[in-house]
């Protein structure tokens, strides 16, 4: 049964060597739920100019609804433009203001939350106001809030991640991303003990970090699941984080047990990370590798590739 998703944040242009993408975060999270069968809202805004009513072209191009997507006058539509390293790792350049800052709360974009069984944010799309405000009062509806870490410096905010962490049920981040959480919080050194800590400290039901090449590690409710990750030769990894968080929070929602959750998240982003692009059809998934180990074994060192970015 496909369950309900208000995913919210930006809409942007990935401008990578090899070309426009439409992508964002949260918009990717959106693009692959979508794949997977949820029924996704995707909640932004672009601007009234040629990027933004390609993108509105391109979504329903895709077969998703465009409803939850608001047209400004006066911003121009979200650009970034993406560096890759020799391993496909992206440095971004993210342009403001732009259109996505400024989203407005509308009596839809409330039902939608109202409706919704989870909701899907970032920290990036809280950056300034309105949107940081209309997002964080979002967490009042009765919707699920799973919140993407996503940190994209310079717009690293302490106060928006303490926040956030207070409204979440579902908590996803990377190796990195934890480390900073360690360093504000004043968690132990250890992942495990500092995912425990966090959990306690904020009251959050279950929390995921990816770990590059060493896989993924998932605490649900006290118990603990790690996945080594699959190999695979790196194209880019723009998205595929996102498609990670899209196949976590899917099982997630289906209730399955957490080592099968683990592996399909964990397949989808290692698939991404083998397109050029941040949202490719789901057409050569199956074709990837087995896992090094199987899910739930103890944890040891993997050459696997588990891939965590934008």
């Amino acid at each position: 049964m496909a369950h309900s998703v208000l995913c919210v944040g930006e809409v942007l242009w990935d401008a990578l060597p090899m070309g426009l993408f439409l992508g964002g975060a949260p918009f990717n999270v959106s693009c692959h739920l979508h794949q997977l069968g949820e029924e996704v809202v995707m909640a932004s805004r672009v601007g009234d100019d040629a990027l933004g009513h390609e993108a509105l072209r391109r979504i329903r191009h895709r077969g998703m609804h465009d409803d939850g997507i608001q047209l400004d006058t006066t911003f121009r539509t979200g650009f970034v433009e993406v560096a890759l390293d020799a391993e496909g790792t992206p440095d971004y350049t993210i342009v403001e203001p732009v259109a996505w800052d400024e989203l407005e709360h509308t009596s839809a974009l409330q039902a939608a939350a109202e409706q919704a069984d989870a909701l899907v944010f970032g920290s990036l799309a809280q950056r300034r106001s309105p949107s940081r405000e209309i997002i964080q009062a979002l967490w009042t509806s009765a919707a699920r809030a799973v919140f993407d870490v996503n940190l994209r410096p310079p717009f690293v905010d302490r106060t928006i991640v303490e926040r956030s962490l207070q409204a979440a049920h579902l908590v996803k981040m990377n190796d990195e991303e934890l480390a900073q959480m360690i360093a504000w919080f004043d968690g132990a050194a250890a992942p495990r003990a500092a995912v425990e800590a966090l959990a306690m400290q904020f009251d959050i039901t279950a929390i995921c970090v990816t770990r590059g090449k060493h896989g993924a590690m998932l605490w649900n409710d006290g118990r603990w699941s790690e996945h080594p990750g699959y190999t695979v030769t790196v194209a880019d990894t723009v998205g595929a984080g996102d498609a990670f968080l899209a196949g976590l929070l899917s099982g997630y929602l289906a209730g399955r047990d957490d080592a099968t959750i683990l592996d399909e998240a964990s397949r989808l982003g290692a698939y991404v990370a083998t397109q050029i692009g941040p949202t490719p059809s789901y057409q050569g998934l199956d074709t990837l590798p087995t896992p090094a180990r199987n899910p739930g074994e103890p944890d040891t060192p993997s050459a696997s590739a588990a891939s965590e970015q934008h």
